[in-house]
């Protein structure tokens, strides 16, 4: 009796060991999926708001809201075209709340010389009706990463000088105006990158007796990453600044590598919290820089603080399926383009979508209308009801240059490739009836292929290969952003395309 009460005990230690890593392994997931990188944070009330990088997609700057943290919809964006001055790289958007009034500073590149340089838009809302008011911090050959800091009721504002200029990178402060809108007097060093391991994304808090700088080193994008979360500390704001000698504090792990670019939040019972990104290693960049949460933990008094990873409820891929809605006129806030390519026109009317627009002369890839995807594992459906001799259909959208779709033109299905700027038709059907309505299918796997599929009415899904092997995608991803998929136009400034359906599923495993 008792040699088998131990051999029960010796099971339900097992199954308990099993089911503890198997419930430890669903933990650290992304609270906001998909490519949400360099978030900052804010709480108004019980709400919290979160925006992001956009880099080279319109509207610029996504904005998330949530009311635990864990669950985020989004709501808008901070520009709805890009501000006068600027014409690329809409990165690390840091919010700050002062007067009544709600700032964003972001870096963009000047249209000018495309030197990266920190402008500010202020609204009396978080999420909608932001007005920019230009150029706030020119600084060498660049200036990024703006953290806004209140200290004994004196504004400063810190950023990122020097990356790009032969030296070691450093964090400058500057005094910053009761407006939030001008700088006083001259910039001075926070921290110096003397070990050139990188510097930027710097975010600060006071705690007891000091200031605490959480700062990012490394590199940040694409799949040669390696970036992490470091600490220092100082007696006074501008510093010097001492480093933690158990950095870093927040880096690889089983499920994801590259965490970097935080700000934190308190919650209304006064608990830190800080939102960072990451890369999935399973998706890695098919799915960019994540929105992810780690509460900070202090253990007691002028002690260094540890970070605790936190995550969502856990649920299934598909839980993130979109369906379009095309009878709104309003289109849904999720789609957005690559502003620097074209410039769509996007109507919705009695339960279609119209999709023209003028598109850059040198776009071999004609216009995107897109989606963050948030995991590798997806189809894409849509139907196209017009005929005429545009392309129109689905799109998998690294840039320009970067490109792979399925479309219909004529009586022609194409399965089409952009690779440096340069088309390729894989393949190609013909269609009895061009004036019956197409359904495309384009599957995106985790061993980075795609296929795609066409058919009409209700026949059977043919399928368009790229010849004897899969057709990989690997080419796709750019260095700061995951390739993106949705609906397809290239045509002439008096066609368009009209869908009359849009899906993105996700395959659960």
């Amino acid at each position: 009796m008792r040699l088998l009460f131990k051999c029960l005990l010796f099971i339900v230690a097992i199954q308990f060991t099993a089911t503890t890593q198997t419930l430890l392994a669903q933990e650290i997931k992304a609270v906001v999926p998909g490519d949400f990188a360099d978030p900052s944070i804010i709480r108004k009330g019980n709400e919290y708001y979160s925006v992001g990088t956009s880099s080279e997609w319109a509207p610029h700057f996504p904005i998330f809201k949530s009311t635990n943290l864990k669950t985020w919809k989004q709501t808008g964006y901070v520009f709805k075209q890009a501000p006068e001055w600027a014409n690329a790289s809409f990165w690390a958007p840091e919010y700050y709340y002062h007067n009544k009034t709600y700032f964003i500073y972001y870096t963009a590149r000047r249209k000018k010389d495309g030197v990266s340089c920190i402008g500010v838009a202020t609204s009396k809302y978080p999420d909608k009706d932001f007005k920019d008011h230009g150029i706030i911090i020119e600084h060498g050959k660049e200036a990024i990463d703006a953290f806004v800091f209140n200290d004994k009721g004196q504004l400063y504002i810190t950023w990122k000088a020097y990356g790009l200029d032969g030296r070691p990178i450093e964090i400058l402060g500057s005094k910053l105006s009761n407006n939030g809108l001008s700088l006083i007097g001259d910039s001075f060093t926070m921290m110096k990158d003397d070990k050139g391991i990188g510097l930027e994304g710097q975010s600060i808090l006071k705690k007891d007796d000091y200031y605490y700088m959480f700062y990012s080193v490394g590199n940040c994008c694409g799949s040669k990453c390696d970036y992490n979360v470091r600490v220092a500390r100082a007696k006074t704001f501008q510093g010097p600044y001492e480093n933690h000698t158990k950095n870093p504090l927040l880096f690889e792990n089983e499920w994801w590598k590259c965490s970097g670019h935080g700000t934190f939040v308190n919650s209304p019972d006064g608990k830190p919290y800080y939102i960072y990104h990451a890369y999935n290693k399973a998706s890695n960049v098919f799915s960019g820089r994540q929105g992810m949460l780690a509460e900070l933990i202090w253990t007691k008094k002028n002690e260094w603080p540890e970070f605790k990873e936190l995550s969502p409820a856990p649920n299934q891929p598909s839980a993130n399926n979109f369906k379009a809605n095309f009878t709104p006129k309003t289109p849904a806030v999720d789609w957005q383009w690559d502003f620097r390519n074209s410039t769509p026109k996007v109507i919705q009317k009695t339960g279609f979508l119209h999709l023209s627009g003028t598109i850059k002369k040198e776009n071999n890839a004609g216009i995107a209308l897109t989606l963050r995807p948030k995991f590798l594992n997806y189809e894409m459906l849509t139907t196209v009801v017009n005929n005429n001799n545009a392309l129109k259909g689905l799109v998998l959208y690294g840039d320009a240059n970067a490109a792979t779709g399925i479309g219909v033109k004529a009586n022609q299905v194409h399965f089409w490739t952009i690779k440096d700027n340069k088309l390729t038709i894989l393949n190609t059907a013909t269609i009895n009836n061009s004036y019956s309505p197409l359904q495309l299918k384009m599957i995106v796997k985790s061993d980075l292929t795609c296929h795609v599929y066409w058919r009409q009415k209700s026949t059977a899904w043919k399928e368009l290969s790229a010849g004897d092997n899969a057709y990989s995608i690997d080419f796709l991803p750019q260095w700061d952003r995951s390739p993106r998929g949705g609906l397809n136009f290239k045509g002439n400034s008096t066609e368009e395309a009209q869908f009359s359906s849009f899906e993105l599923n996700y395959f659960n495993k």
